[in-house]
């Protein structure tokens, strides 16, 4: 066997793809995708000796392996000999700066094939040990008990210098004017995702990937693009104002969406799924938005302010634009907020009691004196719907399908509930609250959730899409899609989205 046959009949793999497994909060980024990313650029830059290229988190230093690779071809017109190219690539287009100390000799290893590019095994020869991948270790600015640029809380993150304290310099200066002490024409990049900020016993985190997006556009490059999960479409935590400046920015002009993360990075679970997107700052107008969810792949040009959430399937849009052309009012008007009775998920049913308590921990009694709120739906007919979902960060089943609600039940009068569950309605019958109850089982009803539901977190804008019904009738989804017009191609499509929930019988018929 020859050294050729040979190697080509040995899987040698790139070591990125292997390091692209590591994490949830700071996801390596696979040579694959980071090409998918780049392929949304316009492609003559890569042949402009002048164009500045920055990653401003930097964790194995892809983003700049893969702009060198494709300036190395690029620009062989302008510099024949290749190190001359090799050397006016690394020295005035390419810049970065790491998240850690760590990520900064990865990144010089991956981009300058050493950790140390003034040593004799860099590809190209710097006067220092950094190249053009900094790092600079920072502190958090306190303001109290909080980071006044991440939000990071002080009890988290002041720690012993030995420790990593993920404060991470690209968004932890007010002065942008002096970042590298030059403009960048693109800036690029997938940055970290979270903070743990130390509620829901160690396991609650604020997103800080919006900061990155924010910082990035100050700087006014021509062009940015991130790798980000996709939770801004619906906002929450910390996420509502930097969701209303994503859409209603109109130089974003491309969005590539994942509602599975898994089949952006392998192996990587991500509630809410992925996106990367494109924006240009000479360009306004539509957005042209690339949906893909298995093996369904669609691409529509549409504006992303149409609504106050991003519906990410270009199919459901159709959809929900003929459901809310014909509806005043939607359930959210029928939802509770949190906590509707003001009683901790930790509480537990009693044996004695005067009122009926629907917990996590079964149904039992509870005294009328521990209930805080929600004193006015006591004595009322209502509904309880969970308010964490069936589905698993929002992702459908192995079968494709989703079934949205994981307990939808009729509460009697004299019942309340912990803040594990929502209450929906409240009325003086049973049937009026069991056709309510029903309506919310209905296919119909589950699919307007799930357009904007992209985490297991179910909260009354979830149901803003969900027209509200005379609950006098019944409601089925045969009468609902006549109602609102739904044609039989889309009904397939919101049945095979959507897994059956049993109706109950009215219990007076």
């Amino acid at each position: 066997m020859t050294e050729n046959k040979l190697f080509h009949k040995n899987y040698n793999p790139d070591v990125l793809n292997c390091l692209a497994n590591l994490s949830n909060d700071e996801v390596f980024t696979p040579p694959e995708i980071a090409n998918k990313v780049l392929d949304i650029l316009p492609q003559e830059i890569f042949s402009d000796k002048t164009i500045t290229f920055l990653d401003p988190a930097c964790k194995s230093g892809v983003f700049l392996r893969e702009i060198a690779r494709r300036l190395l071809v690029g620009l062989e017109h302008e510099f024949p000999v290749l190190q001359d190219r090799i050397d006016h690539i690394f020295h005035n287009q390419l810049f970065g700066v790491s998240i850690t100390e760590l990520s900064s000799l990865l990144s010089r290893r991956t981009v300058y094939c050493s950790k140390y590019p003034n040593s004799i095994y860099s590809v190209t020869k710097f006067d220092d040990a950094e190249g053009n991948i900094r790092f600079k270790k920072i502190s958090h600015s306190w303001n109290g008990k909080k980071c006044i640029f991440c939000g990071a809380r002080k009890a988290e993150y002041e720690r012993d210098d030995l420790l990593e304290s993920h404060a991470y310099e690209f968004i932890h200066i007010s002065d942008l004017g002096d970042f590298f002490k030059m403009k960048f024409d693109v800036i690029i990049g997938n940055p970290p995702y979270q903070l743990n900020d130390g509620g829901g016993s160690g396991t609650s985190a604020i997103p800080i990937y919006h900061r990155f997006v924010e910082q990035a556009i100050k700087l006014k490059p021509r062009f940015m693009s991130m790798i980000i999960p996709a939770r801004w479409y619906t906002g929450g935590k910390g996420l509502d104002a930097f969701r209303q400046k994503m859409l209603n920015d109109p130089h974003l002009i491309e969005l590539v969406d994942f509602c599975d993360s898994r089949d952006c990075f392998p192996g990587v679970d991500i509630a809410g799924g992925i996106c990367y997107f494109l924006w240009d700052r000479d360009k306004i107008g539509l957005c042209k938005i690339t949906s893909l969810n298995k093996d369904k792949h669609s691409i529509q040009e549409r504006p992303l302010n149409e609504f106050n959430v991003l519906i990410r399937d270009n199919l459901t849009i159709d959809i929900v634009r003929k459901v809310i052309s014909k509806i005043d009012m939607t359930l959210e008007d029928l939802v509770s907020s949190r906590n509707p009775f003001g009683l901790d998920s930790r509480e537990k049913p009693r044996i004695n009691g005067d009122l009926i308590l629907y917990s996590s921990f079964g149904k039992g009694k509870i005294e009328s004196d521990k209930v805080k709120s929600g004193f006015s739906l006591i004595d009322k007919w209502k509904v309880l719907l969970s308010k964490t979902s069936n589905d698993h960060a929002g992702q459908p089943d192995k079968s494709g399908k989703r079934r949205i609600f994981s307990r939808v039940h009729v509460m009697p009068p004299g019942s309340v509930c912990t803040e594990s569950y929502l209450v929906v309605g409240c009325y003086d019958s049973e049937e009026e609250t069991l056709n309510l109850a029903n309506y919310l089982k209905s296919f119909f009803c589950r699919f307007l959730v799930s357009s904007v539901l992209l985490t297991q977190n179910i909260t009354k804008n979830k149901f803003c899409f969900v027209p509200i019904q005379d609950f006098s009738e019944t409601w089925t989804d045969d009468k609902l899609y006549n109602k609102y017009g739904i044609t039989d191609n889309e009904i397939v499509f919101i049945e095979s989205m959507i897994r059956p929930m049993e109706i109950e019988a009215n219990s007076n018929e």
